[in-house]
């Protein structure tokens, strides 16, 4: 016990302080979060969309495609990543292992499927009239998925979250394809590995508390959007 106190004593000064390598490792990381949620919520979101409402062949294989992908180890993708980008890989020419760029590949793909399978969920969860009245009333595709976005706006959200939430703390994949090359590639999860294998284990726990805070301001946010909803249920049931 008496180790973990003075390893957390010399480790406040370097967050308080704000020593300049965690700094720089705080920005990549939170780049890398808002770009690979952002690319996985463009490709991510029609695709949720199609599963909830349309009507096409292959759509509950799609469906439970995105529903597994949940549970997809971080390290078989980093592996098969690494595997394409490597020079005898289908992608080998465009030399992106070992760089940035593969990391926000990877968290992309990583982030992608709960992008997808909250998304159709927070629309299938919609009350099935809300949505056939529309079709009623002529609403095309865009006019129903605008409609379905904003009435499952709450789902939605939470679903952007969980994959920001993934994409900071997911390690395995961005240590194989990136190669936790030390301050360049490295997100506030790998460098914490990193420190730990280095023995510097009061830059691991500074690492480790910077990490924590992001995911804890993560998991306040979800909580609000929770008690948001439950007000807006609570309203609606004493207007009715």
């Amino acid at each position: 016990m008496h180790l973990v106190w003075e390893e957390l004593r010399a480790a406040v000064p370097l967050i308080w302080h704000g020593d300049p390598y965690l700094v720089s490792v705080l920005w990549f990381t939170i780049q890398v979060a808002l770009i690979a949620t952002a690319c996985a919520a463009i490709v991510g979101l029609p695709i949720g969309l199609a599963i909830a409402l349309g009507r096409f062949r292959g759509r509950r294989t799609l469906h439970v495609a995105a529903n597994a992908g949940l549970g997809l180890p971080p390290v078989l993708v980093g592996l098969v990543l690494f595997l394409a980008f490597s020079p005898q890989g289908p992608f080998g020419a465009l030399h992106l292992n070992v760089t940035r760029r593969s990391v926000f590949i990877a968290q992309t793909i990583l982030a992608l499927p709960y992008i997808v399978a909250l998304t159709a969920a927070a629309v299938l969860a919609l009350p099935s009239r809300l949505l056939d009245q529309a079709r009623l009333f002529g609403a095309g595709r865009r006019q129903l998925a605008r409609l379905a976005l904003r009435e499952a706006r709450i789902g939605i959200m939470a679903a952007l979250i969980a994959a920001l939430g993934t994409t900071l703390s997911e390690v395995g994949a961005i240590v194989i394809v990136g190669g936790n090359v030390y301050g360049y590639d490295q997100t506030l999860a790998s460098a914490a590995l990193y420190e730990a294998n280095a023995a510097r284990y009061s830059h691991a726990i500074a690492v480790g508390i910077v990490l924590a805070a992001l995911i804890l301001v993560l998991l306040g946010t979800v909580t609000l959007l929770q008690r948001q909803t439950s007000g807006i249920r609570l309203r609606f049931r004493t207007e009715m």
